[in-house]
This record gives C-alpha cells, sequence and structure tokens, in this order.
C-alpha cells in the first residue's frame, strides 16, 4: 500500500463519526469519573477542617499538615501512575485508584486517632494522584480523533462537578446535624459522614471501569491486536480501516522517544528555559493561593464571623462559580488564545485579591467583618475563583501539554506537574498558620503573585493556538 493511500485512509478516519457516539461519551464519562472523584477528594476535607482541630485539640500547623499531607500522596500517585499502567492496563490502574478512594474514605470517617486520619488521607492522595494521570490519558487513547478535544474536557469539567458537589454535601450533612460540624448523625459526628460519603463514587467508578473497553494502545503494546481492532470499531466506527489504524498505533509506538530528565538538561539555569516557562506556569497557578478557597472556604468565613451554616453554603456556590469559569474558558480558549485569556485572568485575580485584602484588614466588630467590607469579601472572594477558572484553571494545563517540543513532552510535563503539587503542598501547610499570624497580609501576598504573573506571561509565555505540536522547538 502506498504512503499518500494511507496517508488518505489516516484522513478519513480521523474525520470519521462514530457509529455509536453515545457507546464513546459513555467510556469518556466512564473514565472521567477519576476526575470527579479527584475534585470530590482533593475539596471534602473543606467541611471538616475545624471539626478536626476541634476532636483533635490541635493548632494551625498540625492542622494544616493533616490537610495537606494528601498532597504527598498525590505527588506519589502522579509519578508512579503512568508506569504502572503501561505494564498492567490502563483499567487497572482505575480499579486500584477506586479501591484506594474507597478505602481512605472508610478509614478517614473512622480514624481512631490523628495519625491514622493522616495516614487514610495519604492513600486517598495516591488515588488522586493516580487519576489525575489516567483519565486524561485513556481519554485521550480512546476518544476518536475527530472529538478528542471536546471529550478531552470532561475531565476537567469532572473535576469542576465533584469540587462543587462535594460542598453541596456538605453544606447538607451539616444542615442534617443542625448546623454542628461535631453534631451527631446515626452515631457519628458530621465531618465524618462528609469524608464517608465518597464511599458512594468511589464505589460507582469501580463498577464502571468493568464496564469499558481497555485502551487500544495498551492492547497493540502487549500483543492484543484483534482485541484493538474490535475496540476501535466500537469507538471510531466501522468505516474505519482497522488494520490502517492498528498499524499508524504500532508505527507511532515504535518511534516515540521516551524522554527522560537528561533531555531537560541546558541553558545557563540548569533547565532548558521551556522547562522553566512550565515550572513557571505551574507554580504560578498555586501561589495565586487558589486551593485555599476549596481547602480552607469555610474555615475562611467561620474566622471573619460567619456562621457555620452560610460559610459551607459560600464554599458551595464558589464551586458553582468556579464551573462557570471553567466552562468559559473551554468557549474561548481556542478562539482568543492562550496567553490573552491568562492575561485577563491575572489582572482580574490581582484586583479580586487586592479588595479582599482589603476587607480581611477591618477590625471585627462583635467578631463579624463590618457590613462594607463582609460584602466586599463575599463578592470579591468570588470574583477571584471566576476568574481563576476562566483562565489559569485551563490555561495552564492547555499550555503543558503543547508547549514543550515533542523529543521532552512527556518529561517536561512531569517536572511542571511535580512543580505544582510542591508549590499546592506548599499554600495548602502555610495558609492556616498565615492566616493565624494576618488575614489580610496573606491576601496581599496571593495579590502580589498574581500581580506577577503578569509581566511573566508577557515576557515568557508562547501562544500555542493554532500552531501544530510538531511546529514547537
Amino acid at each position: 500500500m502506498t504512503t499518500t493511500v494511507q496517508a488518505q485512509q489516516r484522513s478519513e478516519g480521523r474525520k470519521a463519526q462514530p457509529d455509536h457516539l453515545g457507546h464513546v461519551i459513555f467510556i469518556t464519562a466512564a473514565a472521567a469519573m477519576g476526575g470527579f472523584l479527584f475534585g470530590y477528594d482533593s475539596s471534602v476535607i473543606n467541611g471538616a477542617v475545624e471539626a478536626i482541630r476541634g476532636k483533635y485539640d490541635i493548632g494551625s500547623a498540625a492542622l494544616a499538615q493533616v490537610v495537606a499531607i494528601a498532597l504527598i500522596g498525590s505527588a506519589i500517585g502522579a509519578a508512579t501512575a503512568g508506569r504502572i499502567a503501561d505494564r498492567i492496563g490502563r483499567i487497572r490502574v482505575m480499579q486500584i485508584a477506586a479501591v484506594l478512594f474507597t478505602v481512605s474514605a472508610v478509614g478517614s470517617a473512622l480514624p481512631f486517632s490523628l495519625w491514622d486520619l493522616a495516614m487514610w488521607r495519604v492513600l486517598g492522595g495516591i488515588g488522586i494522584g493516580m487519576a489525575s494521570v489516567i483519565g486524561p490519558a485513556y481519554i485521550a487513547e480512546v476518544a476518536p480523533p475527530a472529538y478528542r478535544g471536546r471529550l478531552a474536557s470532561f475531565q476537567q469539567a469532572a473535576i469542576v462537578v465533584g469540587i462543587a458537589l462535594s460542598q453541596l454535601v456538605n453544606w447538607g450533612i451539616l444542615n442534617l446535624a443542625d448546623g454542628d460540624q461535631r453534631g451527631t448523625i446515626a452515631g457519628l459526628e458530621a465531618w465524618q459522614w462528609m469524608l464517608g460519603v465518597m464511599v458512594v463514587p468511589a464505589v460507582l467508578y469501580g463498577l464502571l471501569s468493568f464496564a469499558i473497553p481497555e485502551s487500544p494502545r495498551f492492547l497493540i503494546s502487549v500483543g492484543r491486536i484483534d482485541r484493538a481492532k474490535e475496540v476501535l470499531r466500537e469507538v471510531e466506527g466501522k468505516s474505519v480501516d482497522l488494520d490502517v489504524r492498528a498499524d499508524e498505533i504500532e508505527q507511532a509506538m515504535r518511534s516515540e522517544h521516551k524522554s527522560t530528565f537528561k533531555d531537560l538538561l541546558g541553558g545557563r539555569f540548569g533547565l532548558l528555559p521551556v522547562v522553566w516557562i512550565g515550572v513557571g506556569l505551574s507554580v504560578f497557578q498555586q501561589l495565586v493561593g487558589i486551593n485555599v478557597a476549596f481547602y480552607y472556604s469555610s474555615t475562611l468565613w467561620q474566622s471573619v464571623g460567619v456562621d457555620p451554616s452560610s460559610s459551607f453554603f459560600y464554599s458551595f456556590t464558589t464551586s458553582i462559580i468556579n464551573i462557570l469559569g471553567t466552562v468559559i474558558a473551554m468557549i474561548f480558549v481556542d478562539r482568543i488564545g492562550r496567553k490573552p485569556l491568562a492575561l485577563i485572568g491575572s489582572i482580574g485575580m490581582a484586583v479580586s485579591l487586592g479588595l479582599v485584602a482589603w476587607a480581611f484588614s477591618a477590625d471585627l466588630v462583635g467578631g463579624k467583618l463590618p457590613h462594607t467590607e463582609g460584602v466586599v469579601a463575599l463578592i470579591a472572594a468570588h470574583a477571584f475563583v471566576l476568574f481563576f477558572a476562566l483562565s489559569w484553571g485551563v490555561v495552564v494545563w492547555v499550555l503543558l501539554g503543547e508547549m514543550f517540543p515533542n523529543k521532552i513532552r512527556a518529561a517536561g510535563l512531569g517536572v511542571a506537574a511535580s512543580a505544582q503539587w510542591i508549590a499546592n503542598w506548599a499554600i495548602t501547610a502555610s495558609f492556616p498558620s498565615l492566616s493565624d499570624w494576618n488575614l489580610s497580609g496573606t491576601y496581599l501576598m496571593y495579590t502580589a503573585f498574581a500581580l506577577l504573573s503578569i509581566p511573566f506571561i508577557l515576557k515568557w509565555v508562547p501562544e500555542t493556538k493554532g500552531k501544530a505540536l510538531e511546529e514547537m522547538g
């Protein structure tokens, strides 16, 4: 068969519509349940923070470590998921993650002491890390080329929905406990139910993993060519030449360069400039303090006099704003470009965070913020999440997937993702102590990082809109 004919068949295959698009969407949604659990498990701790502080009578530093320790597990899970998936398959890794989520939920709901609560949090974190890697990888390998971009967005959408639902469930449980995070429901305290309810989506994720096919890419890598063709027929349609598609995947895998850390070395500062840009994007994404909104917002609002029920409700409304912003980003990231969207977000975040810092600088009256400052803080905090979600929340992952040259893409992404987990841990672990020191000053620090991200974007971040991956040099 000539190269021209092969190229023509590949082009037709990319344009082909699957015979069972609904089935493809089901497969993608099932895989994206890992993203849902990623979001849910990451933010569900928000509702339990103050109850854990009270139950175990611990200070801010120890409390921060219990909250942030899951991120250590996340780094481990993210670092190991890819290699495990190449050995035993994508589906098996999903099932391992589902087991970890389930065990973590049960253990976190029924801890004997603070140390084993921390251990269960680490196990859940490993599940988070695995889900953060395996979901996008599986979807990219299974999705028909013509639908890959839209189906890949399921993962991010599932994450923000998971965050929102965790806050809604927390609010509902708190109301059942008459507004007391340590109130008893059927023999367990409210915060234990909050952490334990994750068993439901975790088990569902595990069951769904048995209903979806293994990735054709993995099947070909282990010599199961016939089964790979069956899956390709399911997801890409009967009009696709299965022999050509299987051959295309096999050739691509043979020609792939397995990038290593050594490939990233070069330049005046140890790493290649593009790698430093990737690290910078990841770090700035976290240093603006976005995860404070998802890990500590209930505690934050209670610290300025908002009652627990209202603080939980504000956590939920913040999560809805996060979903709205993510949808906006998905609509505009390919229309106006990555850099303009990131700049809009940075400016909006800097203004919003500055207003939050101003509002929190006011003296409390009767244990509460004055009315004007309280309204400004509430609106500005929601605006901050909106500007983050419509820009850096999505744009950073898009840029990291596009900006690295083919030769170093995998290793570059690994380093950037590791930097993101470390920065996430630093912000999460430091917030309780920093807020005890000076809440307004803490938000001024986040404002400064948002401002610094503006010249960083203008000077160093490349625009990747409309460029083929092969053009990245």
